[in-house]
């Protein structure tokens, strides 16, 4: 009998054959324009599987809010075009494909901003630290309510453009301390509004994003990922079992069709350099079971299985309508899924060439016959 983590399970409107899911990474392959490019297909389309679930890279949802270069975005013809070729070679193998809808908010630079403008976020707070470019983050912008409901139109009409490029469903981005985030922690929103203060206001963005995104294109098309643990790019919030919980309420009291949530894991080791000692053990007390029970629908877990692979086992069997996600073992592995069905060992990942340009390190991986065959 086969593991429950090879068994059919339906999301959305498709039926998987197994639940080993391809997680959203950012990669930096795209055009200097944003557009997907021809080795961005070879590289979805060597980690496809008949029946498999792939999550891409997050997209930004408009040209007006900085992101990082060489990040793909879902708001132009162009952009459309190239992300169909992706999607079409995941669809020739068998497989189902959804795109990530991401807005960075503050965690940008003016230097990428049009006209040098601001980043923009919930509060006027700053990121502790140095940005991507070594500088400080800036102060952002905080939004207006106009401006909130701009970002909500830009978020339903990358999902309109995702159906046009042919992907299966979208993704929201609501963790990792981008936008969304920001709104949802404490630490980031200092609001006196509507949006800030309570969990309530503070969740209100993200709903009102669902929102939107459902009816532009259907809740069994829409996704959500959230990150409650995470406190990367300052995100902290003191009461996550309340705020993610009000949450979870709220999308199965009004969006319980959704295709699936998608949370990040309180032991998440991927910041942790590989062969480091130090492990996250000062979350091992906190768990996303309070949000199994308050959502109904599929849940997408990830977080640290790639150094623990047997837990993802296990986590499969304990919980039902629940899918694993793989992320670094995924990008050095792509026949991850042959790998684990068959219990043969993994190829190592080289984490220095997980933001850089080129084939090497994204699509120069050998699968397990390549490699058994060379030895």
């Amino acid at each position: 009998m086969l593991p429950k983590l090879f068994s059919p399970i339906k999301v959305g409107r498709s039926l998987l054959a197994h639940r080993v899911v391809y997680c959203p990474q950012t990669r930096l392959r795209a055009s200097s324009e944003h557009v997907p490019v021809p080795l961005m297909a070879k590289y979805y389309d060597q980690r496809t599987t008949e029946g498999g679930l792939l999550i891409t890279e997050g997209a930004s949802v408009s040209g007006n809010i900085g992101g990082y270069p060489f990040t793909p975005g879902i708001y132009n013809e162009q952009q459309i075009e190239g992300w169909q070729d992706i999607t079409k070679a995941v669809h020739n193998k068998g497989g189902s494909i959804y795109i990530q809808l991401w807005h960075p908010g503050r965690a940008t630079s003016s230097a990428l901003m049009p006209g040098g403008k601001p980043p923009v976020s919930a509060s006027a707070i700053a990121i502790k630290g140095k940005n991507m470019a070594g500088a400080d983050y800036e102060v952002p912008h905080a939004l207006e309510q106009e401006e909130i409901n701009e970002v909500i139109d830009m978020f339903a009409q990358a999902s309109k453009n995702a159906i046009s490029a042919g992907f299966d469903g979208v993704e929201i981005h609501g963790a990792n301390g981008y936008l969304i985030d920001q709104f949802i922690n404490a630490s980031s929103n200092t609001r006196t509004d509507k949006y800030g203060g309570s969990i309530e206001n503070r969740g209100r963005f993200a709903l009102e994003i669902t929102a939107a995104v459902s009816k532009a294109i259907g809740e069994d098309r829409t996704g959500i990922r959230f990150s409650p643990w995470t406190e990367y790019q300052d995100m902290i919030d003191d009461t996550p079992y309340q705020t993610w919980g009000y949450l979870m309420d709220k999308l199965q009291e009004n969006h319980p069709d959704l295709a699936y949530i998608h949370f990040i894991e309180p032991r998440d080791d991927y910041l942790i350099p590989a062969g480091d000692p130090k492990q996250p053990t000062d979350k091992e007390t906190d768990s996303i079971e309070p949000f199994r029970k308050a959502w109904k629908g599929p849940i997408i877990t990830a977080g640290g299985y790639t150094t623990d692979v047997k837990r993802a086992f296990e986590t499969a069997e304990k919980y039902e309508n629940t899918l694993v996600g793989f992320g670094r073992s995924f990008i050095s592995n792509p026949d991850l899924v042959y790998r684990l069905k068959n219990n043969l060992p993994l190829n190592p990942y080289d984490r220095s060439t997980f933001y850089t340009q080129g084939s090497v390190g994204y699509t120069d991986y050998p699968f397990y016959n390549e490699k058994d065959s060379s030895n």
